[in-house]
């Protein structure tokens, strides 16, 4: 009886999975997948796919620009991959969302918006498509004036590693437009890679407080570059680990290096910041030093290496 019931178990699972539809979200596959049998606009919205942690701000009624909040923005492909649906998470507990469509009869995409804290019976529709690299979209609304127009919505700077969005009200010709909400994402990945990029930032000062030359040549890439200040460039690892070698007797080492910015574009990154320091000589002088860097990354086997390094004192 119990090895029945099992069976029967067993085939009204496999008859589940199959009614969801094998493009649909899942635990292996939490975001869906897009299915090859829909239009192939549908593929505008790919890169957005996945989870992205936001800062998001709103213009204030005066004209200003209020503070940012940190939001999370999630998108995946429902309805067996045919269409996209996406969720914003805010600090107070409020959340919206919306469906996006592609109707190939009129070559647009329709976004049905909905939101908890202001829940509709009739939701309000956007229409749009791609433009260049940009998605956007349209829905007819007036200037505070009166003036005819619309709010126009653009995803620009559309990547794996995130997108930038804005919001903003626009004439019917679009020569007059004003910004009223903006948002900029990253992929929970990308983040992933900037923490690592700061681990070996921090790990370098390590390595240069503990006078380790060899150490501090790990971190460039076999055929690095760094351009100290007043002097010829220094290429390869031999010869960088030759530049970072310590006077004898420097102790008392310190070294702080503090990202202002760091940017990944595919398997290459940069960094700019500041960094400070001091270090003591054999005659016990000590010298406090600080300036300004620029650095470009190279991913090699999943992990950061300095491919070019430039700094010069303050």
């Amino acid at each position: 009886m119990k090895t029945f019931i099992y069976l029967i178990l067993y085939i009204v699972s496999i008859l589940m999975a199959t009614a969801q539809g094998k493009y649909s979200a899942d635990p292996s596959n939490p975001y869906g997948k897009l299915n090859p049998d829909t239009p192939e606009e549908l593929a505008d919205y790919a890169p957005l796919i996945g989870t992205c942690d936001c800062v998001s701000t709103l213009r204030n009624q005066d004209g200003s620009w209020a503070e940012p909040e940190n939001i999370v923005w999630k998108w995946k492909y429902i309805m067996d991959g045919t269409a996209v649906q996406d969720e914003t998470y805010k600090p107070d507990g409020s959340h919206s969302g919306s469906i996006r469509q592609y109707i190939a009869d009129s070559s647009k995409w329709y976004v049905h918006y909905y939101s908890n804290k202001s829940p509709s019976t009739k939701l309000p529709a956007w229409e749009g498509g791609k433009r260049g690299d940009s998605i956007v979209l349209y829905r007819e609304q007036k200037a505070p004036n009166g003036m005819e127009g619309f709010y126009r919505i653009t995803f620009s700077n559309i990547n794996e590693l995130g997108y930038n969005w804005l919001g903003e009200w626009v004439d019917t010709a679009e020569t007059i437009r004003y910004p009223t909400w903006k948002i900029d994402c990253k992929k929970r990945l990308a983040i992933a890679e900037e923490d690592k990029i700061r681990e070996n930032v921090k790990a370098f000062s390590e390595a240069y407080m503990n006078a380790d030359a060899a150490k501090i040549a790990s971190f460039y890439t076999s055929d690095g570059k760094i351009f100290p200040g007043n002097s010829d460039i220094v290429s390869g690892r031999p010869e960088i680990e030759k530049r970072w070698q310590f006077a004898e007797g420097a102790s008392n080492l310190f070294h702080k290096v503090t990202p202002v910015e760091i940017r990944i574009l595919n398997n290459y990154a940069y960094d700019y910041g500041y960094y400070e320091g001091s270090i003591t000589n054999k005659d016990k002088k000590v010298t406090d030093f600080k300036g300004k860097y620029v650095i470009v990354w190279r991913k090699e086997n999943g992990d950061w290496k300095i491919y070019l390094d430039i700094w010069n004192r303050l």
